[in-house]
């Protein structure tokens, strides 16, 4: 289960080693006569960070299930080498925004890594031959101290690492993150982020992040869409905060943002 929420492939025709950008072309969902977005034009390159921003209801969250498959679009969704040619099968990472468990069960960090790495039951499985790997993984997200605690003992932002390292392993071309450092401490929400960028200059991967946090955004992202329903406009922070639409949606805090002046979080 946990393998399938965190990492997918998407398809298309043919075979290249490494994405290096993400093209969403006239892309458009639909539920029944509602329409949850429509025409957004995208493009993410590889070692980016766009950051998608816009009142609750824009169709933020479903974008990102759409880019999984998991919901059915209309439009083209391109994964593009240097070269300007199709990829392969590139590998998707996707944090959520909580996961849903329960609290009192005893699995621990070791626990969820070894259901993800291994196709055999956990406990047929010895856990010393994963161990080393999983601690990698977790150093990466400098969270590898956590490796024995249980899931019901860590912290919201302790838990949004460990499924960060999650959905790094193995390393995506293309990274989503639904509000993942939504209800974290400012010190957590601060540890994500850079863990992120750092994650993004190292790596190289494309990553779509939502965020309602417009100080984060404004210091980490390379370019941030604003929607609803659909794409109202894209840029730099600076363009986007001192946009008059981004000012009608934020209100002040937005203009402050690309004044660089405020320090306010947006809830």
């Amino acid at each position: 289960m946990f393998r399938n929420i965190l990492h997918h492939r998407a398809a298309s025709a043919d075979d290249c080693a490494k994405l290096c950008c993400t093209k969403l072309e006239g892309f458009t969902v639909r539920i029944g006569s509602l329409t949850i977005f429509e025409h957004v034009n995208l493009h993410v390159h590889c070692g980016q960070l766009t950051a998608l921003i816009g009142p609750n209801g824009a169709g933020k969250s479903t974008l990102l299930k759409a880019i999984l498959g998991e919901v059915r679009h209309e439009g083209n969704l391109h994964y593009v080498d240097a070269k300007g040619k199709h990829t392969g099968h590139p590998v998707i990472g996707y944090v959520p925004q909580y996961l849903r468990f329960d609290l009192s069960a005893p699995t621990t960090v070791l626990d969820i890594f070894m259901a993800c790495l291994s196709r055999r039951p956990v406990w047929l499985f010895p856990a010393k031959s994963l161990r080393p790997r999983v601690q990698r993984s977790l150093a990466r997200v400098r969270a590898d101290h956590l490796i024995d605690r249980r899931l019901g003992a860590l912290s919201g932002g302790e838990l949004q690492r460990v499924l960060l390292a999650l959905a790094l392993e193995p390393m995506p071309d293309l990274l989503l993150l639904d509000e993942p450092v939504s209800g974290v401490d400012q010190n957590g929400l601060a540890l994500f982020y850079d863990i992120v960028s750092e994650l993004r200059a190292q790596e190289d991967i494309s990553i779509i992040l939502i965020s309602h946090d417009l100080n984060m955004v404004a210091k980490h992202a390379d370019q941030v869409v604003l929607m609803n329903r659909g794409v109202v406009m894209s840029g730099t922070p600076e363009e986007v905060f001192a946009d008059a639409r981004t000012r009608r949606l934020f209100g002040m805090l937005a203009g402050a943002k690309a004044d660089g002046t405020a320090e306010e979080e947006v809830r």
